[in-house]
């Protein structure tokens, strides 16, 4: 069983007491899973080596992969940076806060640990009340990567990091679903132009709307640890996977899933060698449901389905899902964080 407390923050009185909880916790040195409005994040002291390294055991994260700064104002997050660019300035007028981070070179005192030893370290200032309240409580930046085992779904809910991290960290506050559902968007604003690494909800369209040009990320950029630092988490080949093989496929009926799952060698985690184990996630063409174990509709709309799109996934997983078929989503921009999640998660 769990043996994290979880707090619940649906009263004035419950959202206080909860704030002042973690603010406590993180003074003095533990780490705590907060709501975001992205995903749920495991929290600690940027500016501390050891508590940060508390976090990377208690994920099993892998050393070369780096963590966002979380923080409570821009003149907070100025504090990160040896030097904050003009773009920074720009993006945080129109997106902070909410699921954007930034890339700026990285000030002295943030350690090693959080960049993977870079020289850039990722900033943003959340939109969700609970974590910006409680990083001005304690008083500190907090690194904050998903609150998950490494590689695994990331979390939306209390429940789902109750699942994977529950006996191992001290606290999980309820903040109840993070209403943007997949992690934020990632932009290098160390050079002239901005450069997209990780797409998200915010599209490089809009980002390009605000400074004039940017280099969106080819699809899904992928970067090996021998390439260098990673400059941003999420630009490994594999992450934000089910325990489930995920397949991404166009049909346009049933009879055109069912075979195309007949044709193509799936191996061990294929419908034929799990009867009854393939759940499907479909958004547009939408199977009846009797020759599948489950079949998920997902609103046709880029922000519910990516709202959504986690939930789902776990739900699978905790139903004993062998095979996810997902249906293709559009490739226009508003999709481009979805379609990276998923491309992800089937490697």
């Amino acid at each position: 069983m769990p043996s994290a407390e979880i707090l619940s923050t649906h009263t004035p009185a419950l959202f206080a007491a909860a704030v002042e909880r973690a603010a406590v916790l993180l003074r003095a040195g533990g780490i705590a899973a907060l709501p975001t409005e992205t995903v749920y994040g495991l929290a600690g002291n940027a500016l501390d080596a050891a508590i940060v390294a508390k976090i990377y055991a208690a994920k099993g994260r892998p050393a070369h992969n780096p963590v966002i700064v979380h923080v409570g104002s821009r003149a907070m997050a100025r504090e990160c940076s040896s030097a904050w660019p003009a773009l920074a300035d720009r993006l945080a007028d129109a997106f902070w806060p909410g699921p954007l981070t930034l890339i700026v070179p990285r000030a002295s005192h943030i350690p090693d640990i959080v960049t993977a030893g870079g020289p850039t370290v990722g900033v943003r200032w959340p939109l969700h009340p609970l974590m910006p309240a409680v990083i001005r409580a304690c008083g500190l930046p907090l690194a904050a990567p998903s609150a998950n085992l490494s590689d695994q779904l990331s979390p939306t809910n209390a429940a789902h990091v109750a699942k994977q991290l529950g006996d191992r960290i001290p606290l999980i506050v309820d903040g109840g679903d993070s209403n943007v559902g997949i992690e934020s968007t990632v932009v290098d604003v160390t050079g002239d132009v901005p450069r997209v690494l990780r797409p998200g909800m915010i599209s490089a369209e809009a980002i390009a709307a605000v400074c004039g040009n940017v280099v969106p990320g080819p699809g899904s950029e992928v970067q090996s640890p021998g390439e260098g630092a990673l400059r941003s988490p999420g630009m490994l080949a594999k992450h934000y996977s089910p325990k489930a093989r995920l397949l991404i496929l166009n049909w346009r009926d049933e009879a055109d899933l069912l075979t195309q799952l007949k044709t193509l060698d799936l191996g061990p985690g294929s419908r034929d060698s799990h009867p009854g184990t393939t759940h499907v996630l479909a958004h547009t063409h939408i199977p009846l449901g009797g020759r599948f174990a489950h079949v998920s509709v997902i609103p046709h709309d880029a922000e519910a389905f990516a709202r959504a799109l986690y939930g789902e996934l776990h739900h699978c997983d905790d139903a004993g899902a062998k095979l996810i078929v997902v249906e293709a989503p559009p490739e226009t921009p508003e999709w481009a964080g979805i379609t990276d999640r998923l491309r992800r998660a089937a490697a």
